[in-house]
């Protein structure tokens, strides 16, 4: 999962960038990187970190220009080479940059097919490396000196041809403009606003989450649609067009659960509110399946399980309370690839308020349950504080298949509710009750934000990969490189220097 902006403005835009990346920063923290243009030339700057540990002042002051795109990265198959950090470059045609949200089904086809036919080297293991390969040859083929709108529209028409998976882009073409596109199914989200300055010219923005929009300033236009395409060019006009043949909405549903800010609104849908019901829903549950229940108190995972723990409190009428504090400050495990090293981080970023827990029946809820590594451990926090009964709620349901879009979700056999019932999960993470939200409910609790989305993409729950390419070979090849023993054989973090570059003349300064 990552997070991705692009900004078409009438001054220096280094500094929007670096602030629409703090706040697209819960995306992704293992890398970030930002690339602007000015004068036909590009400065970069990316490395492994987050965003205020990658940019110093020497490095805002090099990013020059009134047009540029920033991207913070999530390893998708545990890697976390600086190599891979993102924007990509290619200097055929014109001189491209480009960031993405999401994975691509096809990439091993399409990078032999670029290296034998487009004649195209690749030269990291990323899928984004190969959309903008993908891009950049189709852009090309148009042979035109200077590329319009047009062009570009036809270039994106014909990565939705050759590509399969799941794309949120933002690609910035030296001299001319930037373009947004989204993939047919609209499974990462995008959307794009405007704002107007003092002496009334507009400004542009496209970006993630809507709460990267609106934090900056801007007003929001409208989310990118499936298979759409918004191009700025650099005078700041904008231009729209659908480039798929046959777009159908069906984004991912984890957005809602976990991943997007609850401040966002995603596909006119309110994560907040799709947070809330989703303890409603979780609410009813538990009245109809522990009637009579012994709850004294709610106490969520801390972070994003609050919106839903509070509402799940107040319908089932039982108090609410804070009962673990979060250590903001602790250095990141980079990589977590044994399961001592992630209990040691749990109790490293969690500590319980002894007195919430002592002599009270405790319903603890989270998010999801995906290992169950992390809330076996909470549960025996909550045990070693002094509660009498620990109970578990997860907002989401059995999470049970892996993510082929662009989500780090582990093997299947990694997944602890991947053939197990509800009560071999229980046992296992040391519950005394565990219950999960439906399929159904979750669902109904995104689409009432949006009634015109008719289906989501709740492939991790329920198997279905709505792209209908994902077959047991593909899910083999990704098991391999997911899995705890692939990761460990990657021998943990590469260790690099960042750099910034003029990529114009090719000058750089190491950090």
């Amino acid at each position: 999962m990552c997070g991705i902006v692009g900004i078409v403005g009438v001054q220096a835009v280094n500094q929007a960038l670096y602030d629409a990346l703090t706040v697209l920063q819960h995306r992704g923290q293992d890398a970030a990187g930002i690339v602007t243009c000015a004068q036909g030339r590009l400065f970069l700057r990316k490395d492994n970190g987050m965003v205020r540990d990658v940019f110093h002042t020497r490095h805002m002051l090099r990013l020059e220009g009134h047009y540029g795109i920033g991207h913070v990265r999530y390893p998708t198959a545990g890697s976390s080479s600086s190599a891979e950090a993102q924007p990509f470059y290619v200097n055929s045609p014109y001189g491209i940059t480009l960031a993405h949200n999401g994975n691509l089904t096809n990439a091993q086809e399409i990078s032999r097919d670029l290296f034998t036919a487009d004649l195209r080297h690749i030269n990291t293991d990323s899928d984004s490396e190969v959309l903008l390969n993908v891009f950049a040859h189709e852009l090309q083929a148009l042979a035109k000196l200077a590329p319009d709108h047009h062009d570009v529209f036809a270039a994106v028409k014909a990565v939705h041809r050759r590509v399969r998976g799941a794309y949120a882009v933002v690609a910035m073409i030296t001299g001319y403009g930037i373009v947004g596109f989204r993939d047919p199914y609209g499974i990462r989200p995008l959307i794009y606003g405007e704002r107007e300055t003092a002496d009334g010219r507009h400004e542009y923005i496209i970006a993630s989450e809507s709460v990267a929009v609106t934090a900056l300033g801007y007003k929001v236009v409208a989310d990118v649609q499936p298979g759409e395409a918004v191009y700025i060019d650099v005078e700041g006009h904008v231009h729209v067009q659908q480039c798929a043949d046959a777009p159908q909405l069906t984004p991912c549903i984890f957005e809602h659960v976990y991943f997007a800010r609850p401040d966002s609104i995603i596909d006119r849908i309110s994560v907040y509110k799709a947070r809330m019901r989703m303890g409603d829903k979780l609410a009813m549950q538990i009245m109809r399946q522990w009637r009579g229940h012994d709850i004294d108190v709610v106490i969520p995972i801390p972070d994003t399980s609050r919106t839903a723990a509070l509402q799940l409190a107040n319908t089932l009428n039982v108090h609410y309370r804070e009962g673990f504090m979060k250590n903001r400050y602790i250095g990141r495990t980079f990589i977590m690839p044994g399961q001592s090293q992630r209990k040691k981080s749990v109790r490293q970023k969690l500590n319980p308020i002894d007195l919430e827990f002592q002599g009270k029946n405790v319903l603890l809820v989270d998010d999801s349950i995906v290992r169950g590594t992390t809330c076996r451990e909470i549960i025996q926090m909550a045990r070693d504080a002094g509660a009498n009964k620990v109970y578990f709620a997860s907002a989401a349901p059995a999470v049970k298949f892996p993510n082929v879009y662009g989500i780090d979700m582990p093997a299947k056999d990694e997944l602890i509710a991947h053939g197990r019932s509800v009560d071999e999960v229980r046992q296992l993470i040391g519950a005394d009750g565990l219950i999960y939200q439906e399929l159904s409910d979750l669902v109904a609790a995104a689409r009432e934000g949006n009634p015109e989305i008719e289906r989501f993409d709740c492939s991790v729950f329920d198997g279905r990969y709505v792209t209908g390419d994902i077959d047991e070979a593909y899910l083999r090849r990704l098991e391999q490189s997911r899995s705890d023993a692939a990761q460990a054989r990657r021998g943990g973090l590469e260790r690099s220097q960042g750099t910034i570059v003029d990529l114009h003349n090719g000058s750089e300064e190491t950090s």
